[in-house]
């Protein structure tokens, strides 16, 4: 109530005020007759005003938050004032004063109670803690639309920023203001940022599109200035991020590739009304499999997952969602085929997705028998209990290491889609099918995280050679494309992605850099802030991957998914090798292991 008493104290001067200043303004004459006759008005202004204000609200406004809608809630109830005040005249045979007057009166009484409402606003947000000057960041918000707008009332809020500039394509609003602050052509940018003025930009453009984003962000390059980003249009709309939540430029906007968009009736194709497993759940395939498996509304999904922490983790995410289809939760070990065949017909499983897979390639070189007994096992048992249980689809998750391996993890992952071609050759109840692609940005021991790591910390970035390549695609997209080309296969396909050019390293560790705000110190540039530190391939590791055996391939039925020719081993000289390898495996004898690997995958120069 005491903070409301200034305001209250405020209108009791404020209507007498403005009924002597509309006879002023009216007959200009600060004393005329007609008020000397008009004197009840003062009273009865102040009688009937305050409980109109009182009682419609006025005074339990925040001060700090006034905005449009106050100032016509404002007016509406000057109007009204006005009008109760003339009938309290007319009722009571007082003498009317000029019928202008009245209309006078109405602006007065609004501009004067709105403009003290706005001034004290401006007033309450100048007395809110500043963080000191020399830490205010000056801010470039590029894109001065309504979600510029929006960003910008939030940044004055926080008064942790100083907004420098607006930038906007639209030739209509250069060199306008948005809310004090000039709007300047694009042009501009350069120059803005060469002088030092900007700590900070910010792309405010939600829906802007991506070729378009990664042109601007070519354009960023090199200026030594961190780049954020609101939220996209889907993300405000649904309400999980605000304007003001930013967030770090996305790495699928430096990859100079655009998005695949998937095909929804293929995605739906094998999913929906179906009980589907996703083994290695709570992995990072894995995990997303479920994600978007949920969406597309299955009867059932099991997860399975041996590592207890991982199922859990995903357990509770997919829990949250409250989604209708029952979800549940196994933890176990994929190569324990009883289990597993227990597993799929208690459940009544019809789909199948194996992820479950030793995928770091040093880790893997160092524990060869390991990452063979893993992958392989795990492959032939999933297959196994797939075709006992008689599944319609079972989908291996492969990648591009398989192809002339120079590991002993890619190598592992030939003879699973050499397991899975035999598989689909020898029975026609379950499609078999794989599919491989490139890495996947984010995922566990990617590179990406990693380089966001040694930023945080202040560099080096480490990269094995300046001309190692690699194919990248998001998380999301390789999940995409696994469903879709799940839904298409006939049996024994390999299914691979248009993936675009290969991206270099160092060039993506060069962007990382600049875009979070530091240069990168090199000869040419002694004095920049991170250095990328060349340690040369690990072992295992290849300059180039490719995603092809052969160089055919043919089109599907998704203009950017293809289906690779390969050939297979006979079945029986792949059971010969696969009893061999169990036999090396079972005594955990590496150079036999690897021997056999070599006889299976005749491409595979370990390095």
């Amino acid at each position: 109530m005491l903070r409301r008493l200034p305001l209250l104290l405020a209108d009791v001067l404020l209507l007498p005020l403005s009924v002597w200043l509309s006879f002023l303004l009216r007959l200009a004459d600060p004393w005329p007759p007609q008020l000397q006759e008009s004197l009840w008005l003062l009273p009865t202004v102040l009688v009937i005003g305050l409980p109109i204000y009182a009682l419609s609200g006025q005074y339990r406004g925040l001060a700090r938050y006034v905005g449009s809608a106050a100032l016509y809630q404002l007016a509406a109830r000057n109007a009204l004032l006005v009008l109760l005040v003339a009938f309290a005249g007319l009722q009571l045979q007082q003498p009317a004063p000029p019928r202008s007057s009245w209309i006078l009166l109405w602006i007065l009484l609004t501009v004067f109670t709105g403009g003290l409402r706005f001034a004290l606003r401006d007033l309450l947000l100048g007395q809110v803690p500043r963080a000191p000057r020399r830490r205010r960041q000056r801010v470039l918000i590029y894109g001065a639309g309504a979600a510029g707008a929006q960003l910008a009332a939030a940044l004055r809020l926080a008064h942790s920023t100083r907004i420098a500039a607006f930038l906007d394509d639209d030739p209509g609003l250069w060199h306008r203001t948005l809310y004090g602050v000039p709007v300047l052509p694009p042009a501009r940018l350069p120059r803005l940022l060469r002088q030092g003025r900007v700590d900070q930009l910010i792309l405010s453009i939600p829906s802007l599109p991506q070729s378009e984003r990664r042109r601007l962000l070519a354009s960023l390059q090199g200026y030594g200035v961190p780049v954020l980003q609101v939220p996209s249009v889907d993300e405000i709309a649904s309400g999980r991020a605000r304007i003001d939540t930013l967030r770090p430029v996305p790495i699928e906007d430096l990859l100079g590739r655009e998005s695949v968009h998937p095909d929804a009736a293929l995605l739906e194709g094998a999913i929906t009304g179906r009980c589907v497993l996703v083994s290695g759940a709570g992995g990072s395939i894995g995990a997303e499999l479920c994600r978007q498996i949920l969406r597309l509304r299955p009867a059932r999904l099991v997860l399975l997952e041996r590592s207890e922490f991982a199922l859990y983790a995903i357990g509770q995410e997919l829990e949250g969602w409250a989604a209708p289809q029952p979800l549940v939760q196994a933890l176990g070990d994929v190569a324990d085929q009883g289990f597993l065949e227990r597993l799929l017909r208690a459940y009544g499983v019809q789909v199948l997705f194996h992820a479950a897979a030793y995928k770091h390639v040093p880790l893997v070189e160092a524990n060869i028998c390991a990452g063979l007994a893993n992958n392989l096992n795990g492959t032939r048992s999933a297959l196994a209990a797939s075709l006992a249980c008689g599944l319609e689809r079972f989908t291996l998750i492969s990648t591009d290491k398989a192809v002339r391996p120079t590991n002993a993890m890619g190598a592992s992952k030939r003879v699973c889609e050499l397991l899975v071609q035999n598989a689909a050759a020898a029975q026609s109840r379950t499609i078999c099918s794989m599919v491989r692609f490139g890495n996947v940005l984010g995922s566990s021991g990617s590179v990406v995280p990693l380089f966001r790591r040694q930023i945080a910390a202040g560099g080096p970035l480490t990269v094995t050679h300046p001309e190692i390549t690699r194919f990248f695609m998001t998380i999301p997209e390789a999940v995409q494309l696994v469903l879709q080309a799940s839904a298409m296969a006939a049996g024994g396909e390999v299914f691979l992605l248009d993936m675009g050019p290969p991206v270099r390293i160092a060039d993506l560790a060069r962007q990382m850099i600049q875009l979070s705000g530091a240069s990168v110190r090199d000869a040419a540039n002694p004095d920049g802030d991170i250095e990328i530190h060349y340690t040369g391939l690990r072992p295992g590791e290849k300059l180039h991957e490719e995603l092809l055996l052969a160089d055919a391939s043919d089109p599907t039925a998704h203009p950017l998914i293809r289906r690779a020719r390969e050939e297979s081993l006979a079945p029986a000289r792949l059971a010969e090798l696969m009893a061999a390898m169990e036999a090396a495996l079972g005594r955990w004898d590496q150079p036999a292991a690897l021997a056999v690997l070599r006889r299976l995958v005749t491409d595979y120069q370990p390095r």
